[in-house]
């Protein structure tokens, strides 16, 4: 273990990529690479992956969000794909189906991000849901998207926040380890109060 592990807290994310045709091998997912590799520059935190590919089927990811969270104890779960209006994309259903508490906010921002790039932003219903002491939000399929919603836009004018930023204090609140993230990346926002002492460099 390095120094800069030792520092922080171990964190564990899972990673739900839902797709009939990537989880039945006829291309390739997109969408876990895409979230690790974000992930692993924004991140600081030791980070323990859970990985998932699964078909468009709503008791199998609720099935698969609750083993996530309820047995293989991640803080924090993101899924991608699934959420548009067609009659396969039940990934929003599967998720309120085991959520403790609605955050509404996030599903709001991510809208407003892709609405900056596409009209049809508007027919995205990415929700984000408490189950426990685990955050899970639904993100886009597309990995540009994922980024941007994650990232925000830093140059638009006014910069317009990404839904990252808001994810270390809610899993502060929820009871969860404390997210260190890269502020180049994404600068996490925390009041004061909630603020660690940053550690020292390696």
């Amino acid at each position: 273990m390095s120094d800069l592990d030792a520092a922080f807290d171990t964190v564990r994310i899972g990673i739900v990529s839902i797709s009939d045709r990537a989880s039945a091998g006829v291309y390739e997912d997109k969408g876990v690479p895409a979230l690790k590799d974000w992930l692993s520059r924004a991140v600081r935190n030791p980070v323990h992956w859970e990985t998932r590919l699964i078909p468009d089927d709503q008791a199998g990811i609720s099935a698969a969000l609750c083993e996530l969270v309820d047995e293989a104890g991640c803080h924090l779960v993101l899924t991608t794909g699934g959420t548009g209006p067609a009659p396969r994309d039940v990934t929003p259903e599967a998720t309120l189906a085991v959520a403790h508490k609605l955050m509404p906010g996030f599903g709001e921002q991510m809208r407003s991000i892709s609405l900056q790039f596409v009209p049809t932003a508007i027919l995205s219903r990415q929700v984000a849901v408490v189950r426990g002491q685990a955050l899970i939000i639904n993100l886009p399929g597309q990995p540009k998207s994922i980024a941007e919603t994650l990232e925000g836009l830093p140059a638009a004018t006014p910069p317009v926040p990404g839904i990252f930023a808001a994810v270390p204090y809610c899993i502060d609140l929820i009871g969860g380890p404390y997210l260190e993230t890269d502020p180049a990346l994404c600068k996490a926002f925390r009041p004061k109060s909630a603020q660690r002492p940053a550690p020292p460099p390696t």
